[in-house]
């Protein structure tokens, strides 16, 4: 007896289709990972007479200078500043040695972060119910310009 061969019937159009799909996300998903390891080294704090402005990152923005509470923002150590210390991320990336976006805080408020020392970040609290922030070489500098910016 010779050799018979069946080919099957080709798939259908869906599955194409779902291949195509998963190939998308797989996709978005490397360049969303790609964003996110350049923000890291990326992301700068502006002050200017509109306000402060964060940039290089998806979670950046421009927080007006009469939303930002000057008079309580301070220089914090979150190693041992227990109650400013992310506790729950709620949409952000936590990574090791980089936490940006929206984090709920150990004394149970939310805080815009963008932390790579944990040692050295400018805490500054806004009107509008978090506080933003932000590691930066000199906090104390920082928060200085901020409140000389507002300075009549």
């Amino acid at each position: 007896m010779t050799e018979a061969v069946f080919p099957i019937i080709p798939a259908a159009g869906k599955s194409l289709w779902v291949l195509a799909a998963i190939a998308l996300v797989l996709v978005l998903s490397a360049l969303l990972m790609g964003y996110i390891a350049w923000s890291t080294r990326h992301v700068t704090c502006t002050i200017s007479p509109e306000g402060l402005r964060i940039q290089g990152d998806m979670y950046g923005r421009l927080i007006p200078l009469q939303s930002l509470v000057l008079e309580e923002a301070a220089v914090t150590n979150l190693t041992t500043d227990k109650d400013h210390q992310a506790k729950w991320r709620t949409n952000g990336v936590g990574l090791p040695g980089y936490a940006s976006g929206w984090f709920k805080l150990r004394n149970g408020k939310k805080g815009l972060l963008f932390v790579t020392d944990p040692t050295r970040v400018a805490r500054i609290p806004t009107t509008e119910g978090y506080t933003v922030m932000l590691s930066v070489s000199e906090p104390a500098a920082l928060i200085d310009a901020l409140r000389q910016q507002r300075a009549p």
